[in-house]
C-alpha cells in the first residue's frame, strides 16, 4: 500500500470526547440555572429587599420561572446549545434589570454591585459554553484525515497472531453427533476447532 503524503490539509480525526468539556460545563450551568430559579421563586421578597429593588418581586419570580425552565431543558436535552444561548439572552435581561437599581435613592448599591458582578461572571461562562457548543457542531473543514496510525484492532497484529490456535469448541457449540460427517465423530470432545472440520 502506498503511503499517503502528508500535507497541511491532512489532520488526525477527533472524536466526541474532544467536545465533552463544553457539554460538562453546559450541565453545570443547567444545575446552576435550576438552583437560581428556585431561589428567585421562593425568596423573591428577600432578594429584592437585599438588592434595594422593592416592588419588583413579581418580575424576579418571572425570571426565576425562566431559569427553572431553562435549567430543566439543558439537563434533559441531547443538544443544550440553544438553551445555553437562551441563558446568554436571559443574562442580558438580568443585567439590564439590575442596572435600573443604581439610583441615588437605593441604599443597597453595594449589594447590587456584587450581584451585578456575579451575573456578569456567569454571563461570560454562558457565552464561552454557547460558543464552544456551536463550534463543536460545525462541519469539519475541507481536507483529508490521516488514519494511517489506526489499525482497527484492539492490539497489535503480532500480539493477536495465533491467539485462537488452541481454542476448543464448547460442547453446546458443536454440531450434534448424528449430523456430523463420519470422520468428525471419531474425534475426542476436546479436539481443537481447527482439526474438527465442523
Amino acid at each position: 500500500m502506498s503511503r499517503v503524503p502528508s500535507s497541511p490539509a491532512m489532520r488526525g480525526a477527533t472524536g466526541r470526547g474532544a467536545h465533552s468539556g463544553h457539554e460538562t460545563l453546559a450541565r453545570s450551568l443547567g444545575w446552576f440555572s435550576l438552583g437560581l430559579g428556585l431561589a428567585e421563586l421562593v425568596a423573591a421578597r428577600d432578594l429584592c429587599r437585599v438588592l434595594g429593588l422593592e416592588g419588583r418581586e413579581t418580575l424576579v419570580q418571572a425570571y426565576g420561572a425562566r431559569e427553572v425552565a431553562t435549567g430543566i431543558a439543558i439537563l434533559m436535552s441531547h443538544d443544550p446549545t440553544p438553551w445555553i444561548w437562551g441563558r446568554v439572552g436571559g443574562d442580558a435581561i438580568d443585567i439590564a434589570t439590575l442596572a435600573t437599581g443604581f439610583g441615588d435613592d437605593n441604599p443597597q448599591k453595594a449589594n447590587l454591585a456584587v450581584a451585578t458582578a456575579a451575573v456578569l461572571g456567569v454571563t461570560v461562562l454562558d457565552a464561552i459554553c454557547a460558543q464552544g457548543l456551536t463550534a463543536d457542531k460545525r462541519l469539519a473543514r475541507p481536507g483529508r484525515f490521516d488514519y494511517r496510525a489506526r489499525s482497527g484492532f484492539p492490539r497489535p497484529a503480532a500480539a493477536m497472531r495465533g491467539a485462537a490456535s488452541g481454542f476448543a469448541v464448547p460442547a453446546d457449540f458443536r454440531i450434534p453427533g448424528p449430523l456430523r460427517p463420519w470422520p468428525s465423530r471419531q474425534r475426542s470432545p476436546g479436539t481443537p476447532m481447527a482439526a474438527a472440520h465442523i
